[in-house]
């Protein structure tokens, strides 16, 4: 599998172990994490940045190792060598799965609430299993606590930094985090945070290349998932699943019309919120998602235009096979026929879910193929590890 991300020009530095620092080193070596240039990027950001086109993610078996080790030595409290620095990052409750996915960096996150809890200030909030690295931090307070990187993941937030963050947060590291493709024009948006100070990091390549990121640095950090729930595929259920929140609310961009089309010739099971608007089952809590989506026979994607879901990822983590239509960063995640069933023509997948339907045994296979490529991708070390190596460049 080959991925993009945006690399600056090499200054002749060298990156840390992520999240195990040594400073004391004479001898720090370059520790990769998912590819063999990653530890390049982010260095320091008044460098010029340069695309890199295509990156195998073939690891280099002795420097993935110790970067895995390093990690997981320090999510366990283990002494590794050298001097260790735990970060206080600030952030807010945005997507929560993604929030619980990437809690599981060995940092201390501190999650901004409000005194009504409004969107994005509900803090440890929800049915996930929040660590005991999971603080929440009151908006009034924030200004006279410290941090060493702010983390956003809204315009809102970034927006409002100034008022709410104040003067004393003005130069701590700064990292946006961008969950979805431009909207307003799908190749010309300029992103708002344009600012060399700042790394924006992109869920998916497919976003890093249609955002105009102008003087902003890039990092590309794809998903990670760690399922809620074990689970296997089993098929069982004679009908598809589709798993899309507000799915009439967001319109054509999330495939409304595609699914409505859809369901006319194949059975299809809609959960998530809003979904009992739509004749759908409701919200499914997220530790029992996952062993619901494997009682199904497929999972059918009925989004136009977004990033890779979790919810696509978590289906083939459990080993559901997956149709979709052939777009954005599923169509470089998908090889048709082979771990999952992609188009752009709405009737061709409609056949194929039907023909999924009379053959449980090509079902079966497609799923496993697919469960292989998501552990390979999409594995919880991998993304700990690139953000390990994220964190540690930014608070350098």
């Amino acid at each position: 599998m080959a991925a993009a991300v945006l690399l600056k020009k090499s200054t002749g530095s060298t990156a840390s172990t992520a999240c195990a620092r040594d400073d004391n080193s004479d001898n720090n070596n370059d520790i990769n994490s998912d590819d063999n240039t990653r530890a390049l990027a982010v260095n320091d950001f008044n460098t010029a940045f340069m695309p890199v086109d295509v990156l195998t993610h073939d690891l280099r078996g002795a420097q993935q190792g110790l970067l895995s080790e390093a990690a997981s030595a320090l999510r366990a409290g283990i002494p590794t060598r050298g001097r260790q620095r735990r970060l206080r990052v600030l952030t807010w409750h945005v997507h929560g799965n993604y929030l619980f996915y990437l809690t599981q960096v060995p940092h201390d996150f501190y999650l901004v609430t409000d005194t009504e809890r409004s969107p994005h200030h509900t803090g440890r909030s929800g049915t996930l299993p929040w660590g005991d690295n999971v603080f929440e931090a009151a908006l009034e307070q924030l200004q006279r606590m410290s941090f060493d990187v702010v983390l956003f993941q809204s315009r809102s937030e970034w927006d409002a930094a100034e008022r709410t963050l104040g003067t004393a947060l003005r130069h701590v590291p700064r990292i946006y985090l961008e969950h979805d493709p431009p909207q307003l024009h799908p190749t010309d948006t300029p992103h708002w945070v344009d600012d060399a100070q700042t790394l924006l990091v992109q869920v998916t390549a497919f976003n890093a290349l249609m955002w105009n990121a102008g003087r902003t640095p890039v990092r590309v950090i794809e998903h990670g998932v760690k399922l809620l729930a074990q689970a296997q595929y089993s098929g069982a259920r004679p009908c598809g699943i589709v798993v899309v929140n507000n799915i009439d609310l967001r319109g054509r961009r999330s495939g409304h019309d595609v699914y409505e089309q859809v369901r006319r010739s194949v059975p299809l099971d809609l959960v998530g919120m809003g979904s009992l608007r739509c004749g759908g089952l409701g919200e499914v809590e997220n530790a029992q998602l996952p062993v619901r989506v494997a009682q199904h026979r497929f999972f059918f994607n009925p989004i136009r235009y977004t990033s890779l879901g979790l919810a696509v990822i978590e289906a083939m983590m459990v080993g559901t096979p997956v149709v979709g239509l052939a777009t954005t960063e599923l169509a470089a995640v998908i090889r048709n026929h082979e771990n999952g069933i992609i188009d752009t023509r709405v009737h061709v997948l409609v056949a194929e879910m039907q023909a999924l339907l009379q053959d449980h045994a090509r079902a079966r296979a497609l799923g496993e193929a697919g469960r292989r490529t998501a552990v390979e991708r999409f594995h919880i070390d991998r993304f700990v590890d690139d953000w390990c190596a994220a964190f540690d460049e930014v608070s350098r």
